[in-house]
């Protein structure tokens, strides 16, 4: 009989790697050579965790010389990024295409638009000097919705937080999501050249809590990771031989120009935390089971639940396909 203990508990995610990574690269490779008609693969890589385990994922499917890596800096991200992409690629003996999509961000306005809506909440900023991210204050336990902040960072330190109002909130997500499109464009314009299928890489948290832009890294032929929770990830990782730097990068969103994780500004716990309770909540184990567990209040964990369950609820139009009329 299952204990309270083995109800919460990392064991229920833990995965045979190798059955599970042979799962994947068969249906991978169904799918791109049958479903799609297509005889390559190409992949953006991020020299993030999730993107190094859909790389590699694709050349056990497909071999190194039908996979194709696309690295997209821009002037915001971190070079460290595409050093990692690099070595990623070197070590899957994939061929790498480099497109700075910075031209392209300017010519739409991104980094404008987004700036003056952080000039308008917090006076004197200076995107020319002044550093700025999206952060999430309230503590997940707690009942109060997520309200996001920006915060300002000065030449000399200095940080300023500041509220965002919902419009200049819904601004500067708008601008900066000018990032996610623009790559994906240029991922399908080499994939269309090339004849290829687009690999997409978002995990199971970034797919159900809508963690990703709807026609920008949303969109893909197909996403085999997408039922993966991030320790899970991270297991296929360590199996399939990703760099050891990648595996142990914290992962950031790598979208503003101050140094951002994805827990501060998303998801509000830590993955191997998160990965649990989601797995708790979607199967519908008692708050109660788990407070004792971890020890908490009962009440906090409803809170958590809550807070998953607006997620799913605010960015389901996110997973909706279009809506056709006859």
């Amino acid at each position: 009989m299952e204990t309270r203990l083995s109800v919460f508990s990392e064991r229920r995610l833990r995965i045979d790697a190798e059955s599970v990574c042979q799962n994947l690269v068969n249906k991978l490779k169904k799918d791109i050579l049958y479903n799609l008609n297509r005889k390559f693969a190409v992949v953006g890589i991020s020299g993030g965790i999730d993107s190094s385990v859909t790389l590699a994922l694709a050349v056990r499917a497909l071999g190194p010389d039908h996979v194709i890596g696309v690295i997209l800096p821009e002037r915001d991200s971190s070079p460290e990024s595409q050093k990692y992409a690099q070595q990623l690629a070197e070590k899957f003996g994939v061929k790498t295409i480099v497109e700075d999509i910075s031209d392209a961000l300017k010519g739409l306005g991104c980094y404008r638009r987004r700036d003056e809506a952080i000039a308008r909440v917090v006076p004197g900023f200076d995107p020319d000097t002044d550093r700025a991210k999206i952060v999430i204050k309230q503590n997940i336990e707690s009942s109060i919705p997520a309200i996001f902040s920006v915060v300002a960072i000065k030449p000399n330190g200095k940080q300023y937080t500041r509220l965002l109002p919902a419009k200049e909130y819904l601004e500067i997500v708008a601008a900066t999501n000018f990032k996610q499109r623009t790559r994906m464009s240029m991922l399908y314009f080499h994939a269309e050249r090339l004849h290829a299928a687009v690999v997409g890489t978002p995990n199971k948290h970034e797919v159900e809590q809508g963690f990703f832009v709807k026609h920008g890294d949303g969109a893909a032929d197909i996403m085999p990771i997408g039922g993966l929770y991030k320790t899970q990830v991270y297991q296929l990782a360590n199996f399939l031989g990703v760099p050891a730097e990648i595996i142990k990068r914290t992962p950031t969103t790598d979208t503003y120009t101050a140094e951002q994780t994805q827990e501060e500004f998303f998801y509000q716990l830590p993955f191997e935390m998160m990965d649990l309770l989601w797995h708790a909540w979607e199967n519908e184990y008692p708050a109660e089971i788990l407070a004792e567990e971890l020890d908490k209040p009962a009440t906090k964990i409803k809170n958590i639940y809550q807070s998953f369950e607006r997620k799913r609820k605010a960015t389901s139009y996110l997973r909706m396909a279009p809506i056709f009329y006859k």
